[in-house]
């Protein structure tokens, strides 16, 4: 292998954006300060981006960077960081062994879009930083009691593109900095998600960036990771075990790395958002369910009531038996007093939640404790039910446990989880070709 095709190995296989003049160096340096071009070396059939960036290449012996391109060969300032600064090397025999250039991974910068139900969402990440998160939820959905999927695309057709623009406008930057575009792929509602696909399809042919497609569920467990400036930036530490909780799906995940999942325990038939859901509904108390009942459940006594619990083996979770149990004894009490609903609702939603969160926290226990993980994580809708929260934080203390609430931002639907997804992805090298479809079932992903 020639010189330049074994720096350009060296460089791809880091995503690092590289410059070099092969006469000019005896050994390659990958650093968080160079820049370098990648162009096509004639004694070899590899073709490489043919733009030109600036080259940093010193004299080892004057220690002065020599900044330089076709139009500016002459030094232009000292160096500014010491011989150290590289953390991978390779050795080349060029001849000139008083030269060295410098090469430095580039900030990428990650588009996210996510369309998977009823919220249009955007943002921005550069290097794992939240530069912008922009949400368009819809309010169409709430007169039906649930959301409409044919609602549900024409609102995503309505909003992509000023949400897309504003988010690139927040982030500061111009679309043609991004590097790559992130999309939910799916699982979620087919119509919503075709909207989402189809335009990062178009907006990457026309800015000519690669695609990257995320799933959905990974971009909830990877909420944590999502940086933001002037923020402690907590974040678990691998392995550690997520909670996934949300309106479709209710799962104990092992994360042994940003992209390598293993599923411990999941729903055989409804997810938990479901059941809050359907358990509001059935009392009157409107859409989505979640937020009205943790808001309730906040006055009322949560030992007032008993709700029958499902007996599942393994770390799987069933929660349509729960749901069947507040039917009945909704019926039977208004039976005997028809007030009894008005009368106590609060003492309802409180007793109907702890029972949801004496399911979901049971099987939980059960997988750290299988696994010897105490590294917890929670994420998805239902991760921002206040008491949910509260528990998952006590049985932390209570058991040692290291606990990872995403913020508030992050557990509803949102492109940032997407995109810092996505930046893995991308990281990995994994790209998307135009071609690709979209998912309702996480069973076709």
């Amino acid at each position: 292998m020639c010189y330049v095709c074994s720096v350009s190995s060296f460089v791809q296989s880091r995503q690092i954006k590289a410059c070099f003049k092969v006469s000019l160096f005896c050994r390659i340096t990958a650093s968080e300060y160079g820049l370098c071009y990648l162009g096509k070396h004639s004694d070899c059939s590899s073709t490489f981006n043919e733009e030109w960036h600036d080259v940093i290449c010193c004299r080892a012996f004057l220690h002065r960077f020599l900044p330089f391109s076709r139009k500016n060969p002459v030094p232009l300032r000292p160096n500014p960081f010491p011989e150290s600064s590289g953390s991978d090397l390779l050795e080349f025999s060029s001849g000139f062994p008083e030269y060295k250039i410098v090469l430095t991974k580039m900030a990428d910068i990650i588009l996210g879009i996510e369309s998977s139900c009823d919220d249009t969402s955007a943002a921005v990440i550069k290097d794992g930083y939240l530069l912008s998160n922009v949400i368009a939820s819809q309010q169409v959905h709430k007169d039906f009691g649930g959301v409409v999927p044919e609602l549900a695309s024409r609102a995503h057709e309505k909003n992509i593109v000023p949400v897309v623009s504003q988010a690139i406008d927040k982030a500061g930057i111009k679309a043609s900095d991004i590097d790559a575009i992130a999309f939910t792929r799916g699982p979620g509602l087919l119509g919503s998600l075709l909207v989402g696909t189809s335009f990062a399809k178009a907006l990457a042919v026309s800015l000519d960036k690669p695609l990257v497609m995320v799933n959905h569920l990974q971009g909830h467990i990877l909420a944590s990771f999502i940086k933001q400036y002037d923020s402690e930036n907590r974040q678990p530490s691998f392995p550690y075990l997520c909670l996934l909780v949300s309106g479709g799906n209710s799962q104990i995940v092992k994360v042994s790395s940003p992209l390598d999942f293993e599923i411990l325990g999941q729903t055989i038939d409804d997810a938990v958002g479901e059941a809050f859901d359907k358990c509001s509904k059935m009392m009157g108390l409107g859409y989505p369910g979640g937020p009205v009942i943790d808001r309730l459940a906040k006055l009322g006594d949560p030992k007032k009531f008993t709700f029958a619990k499902p007996h599942i083996p393994g770390l799987d979770y069933s929660f349509s038996g729960v749901k069947t149990s507040l039917l009945y004894f909704v019926r039977d009490r208004m039976a005997e007093d028809p007030s009894f609903l008005e009368n106590n609702k609060e003492d309802i939603c409180a007793s109907f939640q702890k029972t949801l969160i004496d399911i979901l926290l049971d099987k939980l226990i059960k997988a750290a404790r299988q696994t010897g993980i105490k590294e917890i994580a929670i994420g998805g809708g239902v991760s921002a039910n206040s008491g949910l929260r509260e528990r998952i934080v006590l049985e932390g203390k209570k058991r040692g446990w290291n606990t990872y609430l995403p913020e508030f931002k992050f557990t509803t639907d949102n492109a940032a989880m997407i995109a810092i997804a996505g930046y893995f992805h991308y990281l990995e090298g994994e790209r998307t070709p135009l071609d690709v479809a979209p998912v309702s079932r996480m069973a076709d992903f």
